[in-house]
């Protein structure tokens, strides 16, 4: 009998992998199979270590099955009713054996509504083509509201901009760089003058991102060390909104190089450059499936 047989006939191992996914925890699929917890995880770390692959996610104090956990977890089932069939145990083997470098099952990524616009159209299009087993589930929202569902487990994978404070539970990889510029209109005050500094843009209501979000606070920052204050005249976090008002001269703005059109004008320039960084975002108690690494290494290449 060979080794890959006796791993997947491996009952115990089995069956503590499908309580733990059912219950949802290993304290209580230790209490269910009365057995000690230290028994259990033994028993898991032993199964991950023959299939070469992780098969549970542990975020904070949430347990979630990896794609190849979700793969397994059917297959466990059928396995247990049907030990005495080699065959199908065979075929089991040969598809797990495979789990450490498929590319498919779910993956869910959180993305920022601007990156989603101006950024990530031709890398999705590659990757749909590329990887067509994958199911994308992918939801847009704000960048802090794509770390908060890192936090809390919605998705394997944010897109979005980088927080300037890394959080201690939070990986993060720059994928992108802004340098962000000062604009206005072409017929506002500001564009009229030759040079305008940090003081004088004090003075004129700026439309900015909300309080709090990553871009505003990188403003604020180069403001508070000059001591300086905000004149905030509209708050909103489409910088495709604030490009467009800012064009019609309702304040000045602060704007990546790449929304600057031929509308807006750069109003003052800064001895040390401010840069926005965008990127990838994951948990760092979450396993990356090998879509998402597939994902991330995609939006790395050249």
């Amino acid at each position: 009998m060979s080794l890959r047989m006796v791993v997947f006939m491996d009952s115990l191992a089995l069956q503590a992998f499908k309580t733990i996914a059912v219950q949802g925890s290993f304290s209580r699929a230790a209490e269910e199979l009365v057995v000690s917890k230290p028994a259990l995880v033994h028993r898991i770390r032993l199964l991950e270590n023959q299939l070469k692959t992780r098969l549970f996610d542990r975020t904070g104090r949430h347990l979630t099955l990896t794609v190849a956990g979700q793969q397994l977890l059917p297959k466990a089932t059928a396995m247990l009713e049907a030990m005495s069939d080699l065959d199908t145990v065979e075929d089991t083997a040969d598809e797990l054996t495979k789990l450490s470098g498929s590319v498919e099952g779910k993956l869910s990524i959180g993305v920022t509504h601007h990156i989603g616009l101006h950024r990530l159209p031709d890398s999705l299009r590659l990757f749909i083509e590329r990887y067509p087993q994958v199911e994308l589930d992918i939801k847009f929202d704000e960048a802090e509201a794509v770390y908060d569902g890192l936090l809390q487990g919605h998705w394997q994978l944010g897109i979005t901009t980088l927080n300037p404070d890394i959080h201690p539970q939070i990986e993060q990889k720059v994928i992108w760089q802004d340098q962000m510029k000062f604009v206005a209109a072409p017929d506002h005050p500001l564009s009229l003058k030759n040079k305008v500094s940090l003081s004088e843009l004090s003075n004129y209501p700026a439309l900015l991102t909300k309080p709090k979000s990553f871009t505003r606070e990188l403003l604020e920052k180069n403001f508070s060390a000059h001591n300086l204050k905000l004149d905030t005249n509209l708050s909103t976090n489409n910088l495709d909104t604030i490009q467009m008002m800012v064009s019609l001269g309702r304040g000045w703005s602060l704007l990546p190089d790449h929304l600057i059109n031929q509308n807006l004008d750069v109003i003052a320039k800064q001895s040390k450059p401010i840069i926005r960084q965008l990127g990838c975002v994951w948990h760092r108690q979450t396993n990356l499936s090998n879509a998402a690494v597939a994902f991330i290494e995609l939006l790395q290449a050249p």
